[in-house]
Formats: C-alpha cells, structure tokens, sequence
C-alpha cells in the first residue's frame, strides 16, 4: 500500500492497487463523527445495497498494540458516505476532499510512462502491443456480453415458463396446486415453517376480495353437517380450503389470490 499525502489542507490520500483511497477514521475526525457511528452508516450502506462493498475496502488500524477495524472508501464510496453529511463545516470539508481527489488523479495521470524517448523499433513493437491487448479486451467484452445476455434469455425464459405454469392452475386440481405455489413461496422464503403464516396471508387478502369471513363460513358448515348427523371427528376435520371449494366465487378469488402471490415473491 503506497500513503501519498496530498499538500492541501492535510486531507491524505493513500493509493492501493492503482485505487485512490481516505480511511473511515479520517473522515470521521474532519467530519467531527464518532468513528464507531461512520463505521455504522458504511455497514447500513452496505446492508441496504451489496453494490457498495465494491467502494470499499475492509481493513484495520494499530492503537497500543491492537488492532480496530476501519474502512478505505474509494471516491464513489467517500461520495455515498457523506453525502447525508451537512453543515457549512460539513461542506467545507466536502470541497476539500473533492479537490485532493482531483489534483491526486491528475499527479497520478502526469507519472504515466513517456515513451516519447524510446527508439522507433520499441515504439513500433508498443504499438503492436497496444493493438493484440485492444483486440484481446474487445473480444474478451464481446464474449461476456454475449455470456450476459443469453444467461438473461436463459432467466427469462425460465420466468415465462413459472408464469404459464401459474396461469394454467384452474379448479380442477385446485387444492394441490395452490399447495404447491404456497411451498415453493415458503421455500423461498426461507422454509417450510412459513407455510401457514402465507396460508393466513392467502386467507386474508381472500377476505378482503371477496368480503366475506372463513371463520364464520367454516363454523356454519360444521353447524350444519352437525344437524344431518355427520359425526364430530368428520366436522374437525374441515378447513377453510373446504368453505373455498364449494363457493365458485370464492374458489376463483382464491387462485387469483395464490398465484399473485405467487408472483409477488418471485416464485414464477
């Protein structure tokens, strides 16, 4: 790790593999922050998007013998940082890190090798260089494009096949199909043990669709088969699945209630 210390106003600029770079801990005292409060915005960053673990760097600082995590923020990442940083300080201090940046980038531009000098022979075989490794990267991009792209056809193929499949599901075999949308959701969503927390979810949006209550459908049908002389350990058996199936209205609701959800949690 190469530490270049920029001249204006003792913002420090260190550069690691080519990378321009300032640490948490820099930030957080210009700034006038808890270090331990910078290093809890960067990690809700991080949470909120993955993308920014690639505007960072992971490391650590020496204090009396230990070692304390801190972060180096790339340009972007400094940006991402402070941008909710305000203040006249804070925008002082803004304007100070953007020119260090600049003036580091351009210092960084002008020691770029000078091959002005060199013979013509090794300027020709430069040139023949430059050429092969342009045509190699182009080729190589052309390659992860097209990589890119039928991995895409690939994903959307698979999705228009998930959504035909949900489309399809009619009333005919209605009780293993839903079931089976409503395991692969739960699955999704991280296991089985989620299942009767999406059949509550099911049931409810049912409700609200349909403006009726299972509960009290469910009790009246147990009431009833309770009169024609349908034993007790039958009637417990029932569930509102049994209310659904033999209201059309409501058995039409509650598929497009599933595959919805279905939808919605991206099992299609």
């Amino acid at each position: 790790m190469e530490n270049l210390k920029h001249k204006h106003k003792d913002v420090v600029i260190k550069k690691i593999d080519g990378e321009l770079v300032v640490t948490s801990r820099q930030v957080a005292e210009d700034f006038e922050k808890e270090h331990k409060n910078v290093l809890q915005t960067i990690n809700n960053l991080v949470a909120e998007n993955s993308a920014v673990k690639n505007m960072i760097i992971e490391s650590t600082y020496e204090n009396r013998g230990k070692y304390y995590p801190e972060y180096l923020l790339t340009r972007d990442g400094f940006s991402l940082l402070v941008m909710g940083f305000t203040g006249s300080r804070a925008l002082q201090w803004k304007l100070k890190y953007i020119e260090a940046f600049n003036k580091m980038e351009q210092e960084l531009k002008g020691q770029a090798l000078n091959t002005s000098e060199l013979s013509p022979e090794l300027q020709m075989f430069k040139k023949i260089f430059d050429s092969v490794a342009k045509q190699q990267l182009e080729a190589k991009e052309t390659q992860r494009i097209a990589l890119e792209a039928n991995d895409k056809a690939e994903e959307a193929k698979e999705e228009i096949q998930g959504i035909r499949y949900i489309v399809a599901i009619n009333s005919t075999n209605w009780r293993k199909e839903t079931s089976t949308l409503i395991s692969k959701i739960a699955l999704k969503l991280g296991g089985y043990e989620n299942i009767n927390l999406l059949r509550e979810e099911s049931y409810k949006i049912l409700e609200e669709r349909g403006r009726t209550r299972l509960s009290v459908k469910l009790t009246n049908k147990r009431r009833r088969m309770a009169d024609e002389g349908v034993c007790k350990s039958k009637r417990d058996k029932l569930n509102k699945l049994d209310v659904i199936g033999e209201d059309s209205r409501l058995l039409e609701i509650y598929l497009a209630v599933v595959k919805d959800m279905a939808i919605k949690y991206g099992v299609a």
